[in-house]
């Protein structure tokens, strides 16, 4: 076996520990032991129908016995059966013909062998699986890890709420907003990211080789066959596809590795402004006894974990938007280009746990500055032109906009530049009051209770 240090994939090298989470459910064992749980529930809801008289109910001893070959089955089930693969050169049906060994011994299930794979084409069983992977690895792993982040930021939209912050648009100053609320900016949108990957309903189908039942309606002619098929798969905890080809078309899939893909975009942005707020001193990043910043600068505390957090969600997204794009199609009833591809479901989720642990890790470092935040405030007076403008355009007063564009565009306003201007306005004493008691501290509109109320 690979070591650390020569593993291809850095998921089993250098980040192992991180991805450790998803090995349960998108390693080559867990594959193929979700195939071993997909075949075993099919022979005992076969064997559980009246109808099929040669195929007996199971004994509870015995359907315990088949409970256990799936909760022990061990890397040394697997890899007898990658052995078989060899011969076959087919990895389902090497499943089948271990489970036919494995189960040969019991006198009950021996009798019943025949029915291991019945009416099945390998799709049957792979679509299942790996609808049950990508479902029980959402609900066990993604989501909860999502939901760390999104509380993680949550806490410091509430914890600086009230902290004003200089905004920029197009990099340049523009009217002031709070730290928190920028941070509930993302909450907001991650929160509408993680409906979208929970609502998204993974299908499954068992109906044969072109989805058409052939080989179930002559072998049994007397069952409704969809019926039958549909309570299977709703028993999985899947939703079931009346219509496909050979194959599940897979449009589930697409949908939920689309909206991964879309709830990284959001966090892509967020890497990038702490990156930014990082760089303009808004932040101060604790450092970590022992780390090292630069092999040459001992001063530097780099904002690296958003750094890697972006280059995981690239990686990831370029995964994510590919399979979302391939796996839909596939030439007339059947071709086997989505095979290989699903196989690299794992490492496009794995990129994406990365990114959003990356990103956890920074947030967990961040400290803000509210000295600096106040200096850049206080640099940025001509910022007020913005309300001073609005009030004149409220009492009448002709060419406001004009005006101010003529005070402060492409110029530093300083503070009594500005209050000079107000003093000869046109307008009610009160309102000049009210715009001679406003600083660029205080222009934050209800930032701060949007803030605290996400």
């Amino acid at each position: 076996m690979p070591s650390l240090l020569t593993a291809l994939s850095p998921l089993d090298g250098r980040y192992a520990s991180s991805a450790d989470r998803l090995r349960p459910y998108f390693s080559e064992h867990a594959l193929i032991r979700t195939r071993v749980r997909v075949e075993i529930a099919w022979l005992r809801a076969l064997a559980a129908e009246p109808a099929i008289r040669e195929l007996k109910p199971f004994s509870p001893a015995t359907a315990g016995a088949l409970r256990r070959l799936v909760a022990e089955f061990s890397e040394r089930d697997g890899e007898h059966i990658k052995n078989i693969e060899t011969q076959t050169n087919h990895d389902v049906k090497a499943i089948e013909y271990w489970l036919k060994g494995r189960l040969g011994n019991n006198p009950e299930v021996q009798r019943s062998l025949e029915f291991i794979h019945f009416a099945c084409t390998s799709e049957d069983i792979n679509n299942l699986s790996y609808s049950l992977m990508l479902a029980e690895s959402r609900a066990e792993v993604m989501l909860p890890r999502l939901d760390e982040l999104i509380a993680a930021l949550a806490a410091m939209a509430h914890r600086y709420a009230r902290v004003p912050m200089l905004s920029r648009t197009h990099g340049q100053p523009a009217s002031p907003t709070t730290l928190g609320k920028e941070m509930a900016n993302f909450v907001h949108r991650l929160r509408r990211a993680r409906e979208r990957i929970a609502a998204v309903a993974l299908l499954g189908k068992v109906n044969g080789a072109v989805g058409n039942y052939n080989a179930h309606v002559v072998a049994y002619p007397g069952i409704d066959w969809e019926r039958f098929c549909r309570r299977f798969v709703e028993r999985l905890g899947l939703v079931f596809n009346p219509y496909t080809t050979q194959i599940e078309p897979h449009d589930c899939f697409a949908e939920l590795f689309d909206a991964y893909a879309g709830a990284n975009g959001v966090l892509l942005g967020l890497d990038r402004d702490i990156w930014g707020y990082v760089s303009l001193g808004y932040f101060r990043q604790r450092p970590k006894a022992g780390e090292v910043g630069s092999s040459t600068m001992p001063h530097k505390v780099n904002p690296i974990d958003f750094e890697n957090s972006e280059g995981n969600i690239g990686v990831a997204n370029a995964l994510l938007r590919h399979l979302a794009e391939k796996l839909p199609v596939s030439r007339w009833q059947r071709d086997l280009s989505d095979s290989t591809a699903l196989r690299n479901s794992g490492s496009a989720l794995g990129h994406t746990l990365l990114a959003w642990g990356a990103c956890l890790r920074g947030l967990g470092k961040l400290e803000a500055d509210a000295r600096r935040l106040a200096e850049d405030l206080d640099a940025n007076w001509e910022v007020l032109a913005e309300p001073v403008q609005q009030v004149m355009r409220r009492y009448g007063v002709p060419g406001a906009y004009e005006k101010l564009k003529a005070l402060s565009r492409g110029r530093r306003l300083e503070r009594r530049q500005l209050a000079a201007f107000i003093r000869r306005l046109p307008i009610p004493d009160a309102a000049k009051k009210r715009l001679l008691a406003l600083t660029p501290a205080t222009y934050v509109g209800r930032a701060a209770e949007l803030a605290r109320r996400i």
